[in-house]
């Protein structure tokens, strides 16, 4: 056989195929076909050797959408996220993200597990309230009810931890001109010399009663303010019943679920046990070795700095991490494990009780079997309804003859806006899927049902829809007038300021201008810009004081009804020996300032090196939004 292939080396039809593979690669230009690579799922975002898929994205999406929702207290969908920040803005800020840490771990930044191990353990959500020990249990159920996994939460730990080291390096680095800190340190150590006085509304005026046709011009100015959106009134048609939560069940079907579901309501077996976890399997050896030598959990945890977490009659199930499972219940009453490799760091487990399983008997299970069959004869009740109640409405039944027909319940939605508050602002009470269908319903129209999860449905008619408009003034006559006359005296006080800041400017003597509105002067020297000095004189003052040149006149706001006026006097430079100290604090302050674009600098630089991507188009389609962007892809 060796033979063979060696003669056919040798002949004409080898060198004859060599030719004809150059050929082919001569012909499709050496692209590097990877018939594998296009087989792979598509990404919405990838940099280096990270990626996000459509299905993590929509999870991430959906948690920071959540987020949104829980500020706003009202439902948001991802139209209206995405109008305030476009989807190529996210998918690119997060596309430079991921290639950063791609970077950073590339680099060799490499945050240790000892530090994520830490940092998990002093979340308070993840201890037990009552123990006051960490919990494998609230550890997976909080995550859990964040969308997030225990490798997905470690990740985050380390990306932050990349950065932070990162950036706490530049900046750490960074020597900015010392003629920056001297800037600053002269701004805050020299004194400045003033004279001002205060000008108040009763000084300038206070406007008199506004006349409808003022109202009315302000009303217009305002529009956007003033306008009444849209609201909608209906009917919501939901189809569970009072009655359905006492539907009789007989025996027989009890003892036939019992018997189905025996084996999974039988008590598991539970054990009593204490974990001590530590960052590397060393320091688990010396706990373990600790153990055995009979201290207690307690002293061997003080003796390392570790905070023993017990369990009491815990089933294995309710252990999240599969290695430290199999330990515990691999062992004895009294014994202690070997260290296990668990998902963040290394754990040791001992044992002190053991409470075997027991079966369930039918009446231990009856009352739990009883509403679990309960809810699902509910749920078919809701079906049969749904399905009559459609029945109707295709044989020519208007929905309310309808509702009364199959035994459903109709319930007045009050007139709402798309957000879902009132003519008074009041958030009422009404599902987004609800508000969602009746935007999509003309007046006296209703939908076909739709499903809300776990069996429930609802139908909604819009029974009125007031357009959006102005309000009439008599409806908003008062605040309306309370708007106008706040505005009237801020420009009163303001061409008032105005016009006594221009006398000074003109070389009128500041007591003169003052006491032309009978106001008192104030004359200060030697102040500094200080915390103190700024509280004592007002920002106004501060603001006029400190932001000018030596016989610049200055008007500044001091109060919502108030403005002061003055002129800066002397300024006296501080002595160069006294503000060398506080010069390189502020270089220094300013140099941790100027890190941040720095930083931003980097970042971008990592998605480039790393080569990121990201698919406008995918991404919208793993969000259900329709639109399709004209470039669907972005680098």
């Amino acid at each position: 056989m060796i033979s063979m292939f060696r003669n056919f080396a040798k002949s004409k039809w080898a060198i004859g195929l060599i030719v004809l593979v150059g050929l082919g690669l001569l012909v499709t230009g050496g692209t590097q076909t990877d018939i594998l690579g296009s087989l792979q799922p598509p990404k919405v975002v990838s940099a280096g050797d990270r990626s996000l898929s459509p299905q993590e994205f929509r999870t991430e999406m959906d948690r920071r959408l959540q987020q949104i929702q829980t500020e706003q207290r009202r439902a948001v969908t991802y139209e209206e996220l995405l109008a305030q920040v476009p989807m190529g803005a996210i998918l690119k800020g997060r596309a430079e993200e991921m290639a950063f840490f791609a970077w950073a771990w590339k680099t060799g930044i490499r945050p240790g597990n000892e530090l994520i191990l830490r940092q998990i353990r002093s979340y308070p959500a993840f201890f037990d309230p009552i123990t006051g020990q960490f919990s494998e249990t609230l550890y997976a159920s909080q995550l859990g009810q964040a969308k997030m996994t225990p490798a997905m939460l470690e990740e985050e730990i380390r990306n932050d931890y990349s950065r932070t080291h990162y950036a706490t390096a530049m900046i750490a680095g960074m020597r900015l001109p010392r003629v920056y800190g001297a800037v600053y340190a002269n701004q805050t150590q020299q004194s400045r010399d003033g004279r001002w006085f205060v000008l108040t509304q009763a000084m300038a005026g206070t406007a008199p009663r506004p006349t409808d046709a003022q109202l009315n011009s302000f009303m217009s100015q305002h529009a956007s303010e003033l306008r009444i959106p849209e609201l909608r009134s209906g009917t919501l048609v939901i189809f569970a019943n009072p009655a359905d939560q006492n539907i009789a069940i007989s025996e027989e079907k009890i003892q036939a679920r019992y018997d189905f579901r025996k084996d999974s309501l039988s008590q598991p077996e539970r054990r009593t046990f204490t974990t001590l976890s530590a960052p590397t399997q060393a320091a688990a050896e010396r706990i373990a070795a600790a153990l055995r030598a009979g201290q207690t959990p307690e002293a061997v945890g003080e003796a390392n700095d570790l905070q023993p977490a017990n369990y009491s009659e815990t089933p294995r199930s309710a252990i999240s991490d599969p290695a430290v499972a199999a330990a515990v219940f691999g062992l004895g009453v009294d014994e202690i494990s070997a260290p296990v490799q668990a998902r963040v760091g290394f754990v040791v487990a001992k044992v002190t009780g053991v409470q075997e399983g027991r079966e369930v008997t039918l009446e231990d299970a009856r009352d739990e079997i009883v509403q679990e069959l309960r809810g699902q004869e509910a749920r078919g009740a809701i079906a049969r309804r749904v399905e009559a109640f459609e029945e109707a409405r295709r044989a020519g039944k208007g929905l309310d003859e309808a509702v009364r027909e199959v035994g459903a319940q109709s319930v007045p939605i009050p007139a709402v806006s798309r957000e879902g508050q009132n003519r008074q602002g009041q958030q009422l009470n009404v599902p987004a899927p609800v508000l969602e269908a009746m935007w999509k319903l003309s007046e006296g129209r209703a939908n076909d049902p739709v499903g809300l999860g776990e069996g429930q449905y609802f139908v909604v008619r819009v029974d009125e829809v007031t357009p959006a408009a102005m309000p009439s003034l008599d409806s908003v006559r008062d605040i309306v007038t309370q708007a106008w006359t706040a505005s009237e005296n801020v420009r009163l006080l303001s061409a008032r300021a105005d016009a006594l800041a221009e006398r000074l400017r003109a070389g009128e003597d500041i007591a003169a201008v003052a006491a032309s509105v009978g106001a008192n002067v104030v004359t200060e020297t030697g102040l500094k810009q200080e915390q103190e000095t700024v509280a004592r004189l007002g920002r106004g003052v501060a603001m006029g004081l400190f932001n000018g040149k030596a016989g610049q006149v200055f008007s500044q706001p001091q109060s919502a009804d108030s403005m002061v006026i003055g002129k800066i006097g002397r300024i006296t430079a501080p002595t160069a020996a006294l503000a060398v100290d506080e010069a390189q604090q502020w270089r220094a302050r300013l140099g941790e300032a100027s890190g941040e674009p720095l930083l931003a600098a980097s970042i971008a630089a990592a998605a480039e090196r790393m080569d990121a991507t990201y698919d406008e188009e995918l991404g919208r389609q793993a969000l259900g939004v329709t639109e399709t962007p004209a470039t669907p892809a972005g680098r």
